[in-house]
């Protein structure tokens, strides 16, 4: 085996003859934060949900690891999928939703703060992140798939993304 010396993608990029700019999503980017408070008005059934908020058009990553949520669902055995309704993908057509396309079954079952980073492999492959490149922003969607929403059960906390 020998000792090697690797440049990632973006700083191939950069230091190509000619300049390739990277996206504003992968270099240069902005962080922003999309705050959600959310307490649930009377009791839901499983598969209930809650619109968080609505990221902004064009070409956004979020970033996972960095976003973070303090979760009450007071119902044992809760989980709580983060997803995405359907959007209007820059070319036009429509991307399907996808309720666990961010998170897939976080347990939430014992109330505190969660990272929401979840553990689906194709994000983690990203550096926990997930990019989305839509003409009208993209709603991001909690749901709890398996277990009821008590009455008065809190999710309160902010997506960490990147845009320009």
């Amino acid at each position: 085996m020998a000792v090697t010396t690797q440049k990632s993608t973006e700083y191939t990029n950069a230091t190509a003859t000619p300049v390739v700019n990277n996206n504003t999503t992968e270099e240069h980017g902005r962080v922003r934060i999309m705050f959600f408070t959310c307490t649930q008005d009377g009791a839901g059934d499983a598969t209930s949900s809650v619109a968080l908020g609505k990221l902004p058009p064009g070409r956004v990553r979020v970033l996972a690891s960095l976003s973070r949520a303090y979760v009450n669902w007071t119902t044992a055995s809760a989980t709580l999928d983060l997803g995405w309704d359907a959007y209007t993908a820059m070319d036009g057509s429509t991307t399907a939703a996808d309720p666990d396309g961010l998170i897939n079954g976080l347990d939430v079952d014992a109330v505190g703060f969660k990272t929401l980073e979840g553990a689906i492999a194709a994000n983690l492959l990203t550096g926990g992140t997930y990019v989305f490149a839509s003409k009208d922003g993209v709603v991001i969607r909690a749901t709890s798939q398996d277990e009821a929403i008590g009455d008065g059960d809190d999710l309160v906390g902010y997506l960490a993304y990147v845009l320009d």
